[in-house]
């Protein structure tokens, strides 16, 4: 029975089923997840929730496609066929994806609405490599023995993909596009606070007629999710979500020698050198801030700055702070709108009490007065915050910003490595040799010059514990891929 949304906004063709094995299956229970709205607190949605039985009849149908189907044998370019009708396919639903995005985590529709588009050239630019990426190389072989190796990439096998809250239809499609064009076969795992966004895509992909078993779709939460970690028959995990969850996964395929990707959580710093602006600065802080109300592993939480202009910092960024409009994500005057959900919103206001006892509270910390109902919180601001304190080492998730003193540039380097993670980060400055200097010094996988920057279609992931691999670019498909080196005799 399809679900359609109150306003016609979006259509779920088969919300009480699970797509395996190429067909939409019952589920083995009853069971079901109820996601609320995050702006409203209503009924958004209801789903199935898979269980571990469910999940092994897909890690099962997945096994079969690929060790005896033809995916896995086609050539690059007779799959890239399928990511090109992907890609216009999500054209096509972008606007329904946008409304997912807005319903699930509370993303402003005005952001959302193009997320779809945005994503389809992500889709385009894996097929486009099914004729450029180096699948066969040839070598001389050391050994003394003559010929040739030809090395060769193979699809690593069945792939289990689980995927966050927060981006849940992007991250999906970032770990689909590499993994299908690699030839594996995927078991895509949603998350229970964000199913629209993914039931969208499986419905799509369903459309095009992959091989059977190709591509497998459910939503669970943790206990079925670990299943999908332990299934002797999957080959590879690819994860996106917190570090404690990524050290499991982590511990789980050590047992059993399984490949894993993992994107963890962030706590990046964003250094504000002397010969740039603040007003400049605090402008673009705080336009990232409100950006999907900073529910961003990559966000730039810490801001760093020398100790002379930190007050002036300090002032800028809450003056643009206390101008942000909060509210309703379709509203056209709505600059940041709600947290995902109420277990969110309590994780955000504890770190906000833990801020108030070790740092000075300068703006926000608080519910917007005019907001009653929905996961709501105004944009927040510490300032004289110790570089080892809690809220400047831990990932807070939410719009809560730390501002740090550093004695010189070299001290702000230290301040910005002195954290367990390593994601992201930005270097404002108006020198870009100087930039590129600073750069090099932090230890994180992805540096913006005077903005925060983030892109899958060259490489995304992180140092320390951020992670574990790449995702994006051509490091991300080579994620899901085997050498294999075949040493071939010479002519006689």
């Amino acid at each position: 029975m399809a679900w359609k949304s109150a306003d016609g906004a979006y259509t779920i063709q088969h919300p009480d089923r699970f797509l395996i094995g190429g067909e939409w299956v019952a589920p083995s229970t009853d069971r079901t997840i109820r996601h609320l709205n995050p702006a409203t607190e209503d009924l958004e949605i209801e789903v199935a929730e898979a269980v571990e039985a469910d999940i092994d009849r897909a890690v099962a149908a997945a096994r079969d496609a690929f060790d005896s189907g033809p995916w896995p044998r086609m050539s690059p370019a007779e799959r890239a066929g399928y990511l090109r009708k992907l890609a216009d396919g999500i054209r096509r639903l972008s606007p329904q994806l946008g409304h997912s995005w807005t319903r699930e985590v509370g993303v402003l529709y005005a952001l959302s609405e193009h997320g779809g588009t945005a994503f389809a050239g992500y889709v385009d630019q894996h097929a486009g490599w099914a004729d450029t990426f180096p699948w066969e190389q040839t070598f001389p072989t050391t050994d003394g023995l003559g010929g040739d190796a030809l090395v060769v990439q193979e699809p690593v096998g069945v792939v289990g993909a689980i995927i966050p809250w927060n981006a849940a239809f992007v991250l999906a499609l970032v770990k689909l596009t590499p993994a299908l064009l690699a030839g594996c076969t995927v078991v895509l795992k949603a998350s229970p606070e964000a199913p629209i966004g993914p039931y969208l895509i499986a419905d799509l992909i369903h459309s095009l007629g992959l091989p059977p078993g190709v591509f497998n779709f459910l939503t669970a939460d943790r206990e079925a999710s670990e299943r999908l970690v332990r299934n002797p028959d999957v080959d590879k995990i690819t994860f996106t979500g917190s570090t404690a969850a990524g050290k499991r996964i982590a511990s789980i395929c050590g047992e059993r020698i399984a490949r894993y990707t993992l994107e963890l959580g962030g706590k990046s710093a964003a250094l504000v050198l002397d010969d740039y602006d603040i007003e400049a600065a605090a402008t673009t802080l705080a336009n990232s801030t409100a950006y999907m109300t900073n529910q961003v592993c990559a966000a730039l939480s810490r801001v760093v700055v020398s100790d002379d202009r930190h007050d002036q910092m300090v002032d800028a960024l809450a003056r643009r702070f206390e101008a942000i409009k909060v509210g309703d994500p379709y509203a056209a005057d709505s600059q940041m709108g709600p947290l995902a959900m109420g277990r969110q919103l309590e994780r955000v206001q504890g770190y906000i009490e833990i801020g108030k006892k070790e740092a000075s509270l300068v703006t926000g910390g608080g519910r917007p007065a005019d907001l009653n109902r929905g996961y709501y919180v105004e944009p927040t601001l510490f300032a004289d915050v110790n570089p080892d304190s809690r809220i400047a080492q831990e990932e807070i998730f939410g719009p809560v910003v730390v501002v740090i003193r550093a004695k010189d540039q070299d001290d702000a380097i230290r301040i910005a490595n002195n954290s367990s993670y390593g994601l992201d980060g930005a270097v404002f400055t108006q020198d870009p040799k100087l930039a590129y200097r600073v750069a090099r010094q932090i230890r994180t996988g992805t540096i913006g010059h005077n903005l925060h920057r983030m892109d899958f279609g060259v490489s995304f992931g992180g140092f320390k514990q951020s992670g574990i691999g790449r995702e994006g670019g051509q490091d991300g498909l080579r994620s899901f891929l085997e050498s294999k080196a075949i040493m071939l005799q010479p002519h006689a």
